[in-house]
C-alpha cells in the first residue's frame, strides 16, 4: 500500500478489537480486582469465579494481541485511518461495556455490576458509559466518512 491509501475498513477492525480488549482489561483490574465488586461468573465457588476471571484475561489477552497485530501491520504500510481507528476503538469499548452490562449481568446473571440494595444506579451508569462510547465512535464515524465522500474516497 501506498503511503496515500488509508484503510478505513482495517483500521476499524483493528481497533475495534484493541477496545474490546481495553475494556475488558479496565472491567477486570478496576472492578474484579481493586475494588473487588463481582467476578466474571459469580454463581458458584470462589475457585470457579477465579478461573472465570483467568478465562476472562487470557479472552482479552487475544483480542489485544490481536488487535494490535493488525494495527501494527497497517501502521507498517502507513495505512491508517486515524479517524476510523478512533471509532474503532470506541465501538469495541462501548461494545464490550454494553454486552457486559445486559447480556452477562442481566440475561445471563452471571455477576452484577456490584452487590448492593439498590441496584439501578450501576446498572445505569455501567450500561449508560457504554452507550456514551458507542454514540461517540459513531459520531466520529460518520465525520470519517463525510470527509471521504467531499474527497472522493470510498469505504466503510
Amino acid at each position: 500500500m501506498s503511503a496515500n491509501l488509508v484503510d478505513a475498513r482495517g483500521s476499524l477492525t483493528a481497533t475495534i478489537f484493541l477496545g474490546i480488549g481495553l475494556m475488558a482489561a479496565i472491567d477486570e483490574i478496576v472492578f474484579h480486582q481493586i475494588l473487588a465488586w463481582h467476578h466474571f461468573f459469580d454463581r458458584s465457588t470462589l475457585a470457579i469465579s477465579l478461573l472465570s476471571d483467568g478465562l476472562l484475561h487470557s479472552a482479552e489477552l487475544l483480542m489485544l494481541a490481536a488487535g494490535f497485530y493488525l494495527f501494527a501491520r497497517l501502521s507498517r504500510h502507513q495505512a491508517v485511518s486515524r479517524p476510523h481507528a478512533w471509532a474503532g476503538l470506541l465501538f469495541g469499548a462501548g461494545g464490550f461495556q454494553l454486552f457486559d452490562g445486559i447480556v452477562d449481568h442481566k440475561v445471563l446473571r452471571l455477576h452484577q455490576v456490584r452487590y448492593v440494595d439498590n441496584l439501578w444506579a450501576y446498572d445505569l451508569a455501567w450500561n449508560g458509559f457504554g452507550v456514551l462510547l458507542l454514540a461517540l465512535g459513531y459520531i466520529i464515524w460518520r465525520r470519517a466518512r463525510a470527509s471521504e465522500r467531499k474527497r472522493g474516497v470510498s469505504s466503510l
